[in-house]
């Protein structure tokens, strides 16, 4: 016999697993990926036997071709963006005059781990929400072994609308895996997620009821904007807080505007609870279940729009611990790339062939793309430092003007237009950090090679982070979020 908690917990870890094994990332690679790979690495290393050169010369051009791709992708986003910004916004006026009698039940899932000295502040940011108390349902989800972050809430006290869920410790330990715990028991018609470090704009549930009410019907997530609260802490929190500007209100809003699947943010994704629970819930072998989740939703012939309503969040101002945090979302984004490319042909139809194209150059081509800047940054050393007769053989002229115009005309693109995105999103003080923004890739390219080497040994692996380093000035002391 079998208990309820047993059969939630069984629903959590196993359900999108044994439903839809085809879209889960519990294996990762199919057996046509591996053949394809397995061929691929074999026709290389006999052209490098058989005619190294030449064989160098594809592969130059093949990495060229790949950063080429992905930049004009990225500036093709921005540009569309900037011409017609597709993002749905309610005004306060709209929001507060929505019939509150009309206002259905809203369940927020706030996944917690190793939080105990944020949880004074988190249940002050969930208690300003504009909402009807008695339409709350808001969830806090904590491991049964978290004894200090449930004793802190037991302490602090749980206000109306509020409910503590505690998740049994089992397989996968991952943010998804008690997302879909929680989601067991929710009431609302439509469910969001926050963190524990989060500070919703307090209408932002009243927006998204107002959107919902007036959207397509195919319309099954709103994905609200994300910024920081601490951007001005130190150079890295103003690279973080930049990039955020130019992901959140650009690239997502191109993403809409071009038709192509969006990747949803970690938080502030506002969904239909029938769609969620009909499509599996989140994927908890996926360490970055929510960009999962928005492709798998485009492929069901739904759409996602970006919500003109923002939250705050705690930038990341330790190098060590952005590593680690922007390793795993890497690591995350490679494998929703290789799960949803094992029948491209299927993709295809689901998505459209630009749809498909469009996934493959943000999804893939975001970890892709860190990881090939040193090598072309290592070439560049070397060739100034002694122009080796080797590096000139792997670039003829076509070639090496691509690389050029790639390393060059690209990446001051690319910082051009992270600026003019700062300054369009009103943070003038960021715009000279962006000129320092070269800097900020190295540190990228450190995270997507760890997160592809992890992705081989260990690929659900949810590795910790601490948030709470905006406080240490104060002299708090920071936590450990394993749900950051």
């Amino acid at each position: 016999m079998t208990t309820p908690a047993d059969r939630r917990l069984s629903w959590s870890t196993d359900r999108l697993s044994d439903s839809r094994p085809e879209v889960s990332a519990r294996t990762l690679w199919a057996r046509g990926q591996l053949r394809f790979l397995l061929g691929l690495a074999v026709l290389i290393v006999v052209g490098l036997l058989l005619s190294p050169r030449w064989t160098g010369v594809l592969l130059m051009i093949g990495c060229t071709s790949v950063y080429l791709a992905v930049i004009s992708h990225r500036l093709i986003l921005i540009r569309t963006a900037i011409a017609r910004p597709d993002m749905i916004r309610i005004s306060d006026a709209e929001a507060r005059e929505f019939p509150e009698k009309l206002l259905p039940v809203y369940t927020v899932l706030v996944p917690a781990y190793g939080e105990p000295e944020v949880v004074g502040q988190l249940l002050a940011n969930l208690t300003a929400i504009d909402y009807p108390r008695d339409k709350l349902d808001i969830k806090l989800l904590l491991e049964e072994d978290d004894h200090p972050t449930r004793e802190a809430v037991a302490a602090a006290g749980i206000p109306p609308g509020f409910e503590v869920v505690v998740v049994p410790p089992a397989e996968p330990r991952t943010k998804p895996k008690a997302c879909n715990y929680g989601l067991q028991t929710a009431r609302g018609r439509y469910v969001t997620i926050y963190d524990a470090e989060d500070k919703p704009e307090p209408l932002q549930l009243r927006r998204a009821v107002v959107a919902f009410s007036r959207a397509d019907p195919r319309t099954a997530c709103l994905q609200a904007k994300l910024s920081y609260h601490n951007f001005d802490q130190n150079l890295i929190t103003r690279w973080f807080t930049a990039e955020y500007d130019v992901w959140f209100s650009y690239l997502l809003s191109g993403l809409v505007g071009t038709g192509t699947p969006v990747p949803l943010g970690g938080t502030s994704n506002h969904i239909r609870r029938r769609a969620l629970r009909t499509f599996g819930g989140w994927d908890p072998y996926n360490v970055t279940e929510d960009a999962d989740l928005g492709i798998r939703l485009a492929r069901a012939g739904l759409r996602v729009e970006v919500l003109d309503s923002v939250t705050m969040e705690e930038a990341n101002s330790d190098f060590v611990n952005w590593v680690k945090q922007r390793s795993r979302w890497y690591k995350g984004y490679l494998q929703t790339f290789i799960v949803h490319t094992r029948d491209p042909r299927r993709l295809v139809r689901e998505v459209g062939l630009k749809g498909a194209l469009g996934f493959s150059l943000f999804v893939g081509g975001t970890p892709i793309l860190a990881m090939l800047n040193p090598l072309f940054w290592g070439l560049a050393v070397l060739w100034v430092a002694g122009e080796p007769s080797w590096i000139a053989a792997l670039f003829p002229p076509v070639v090496y003007h691509l690389a050029l115009a790639c390393g060059l005309l690209g990446n001051m693109a690319t910082v051009y237009s992270t600026i003019v995105c700062n300054r369009g999103s009103g943070h003038h003080r960021l715009v000279m950090s962006g000129l320092l923004a070269p800097a900020y890739w190295v540190m990228m390219a450190m995270a997507a090679v760890k997160g592809a080497l992890q992705l081989v040994l260990a690929p659900s692996h949810w590795e910790k982070t601490i948030h709470g380093l905006d406080l240490t000035k104060s002299g708090a002391k920071p936590s450990a979020d394993e749900a950051s």
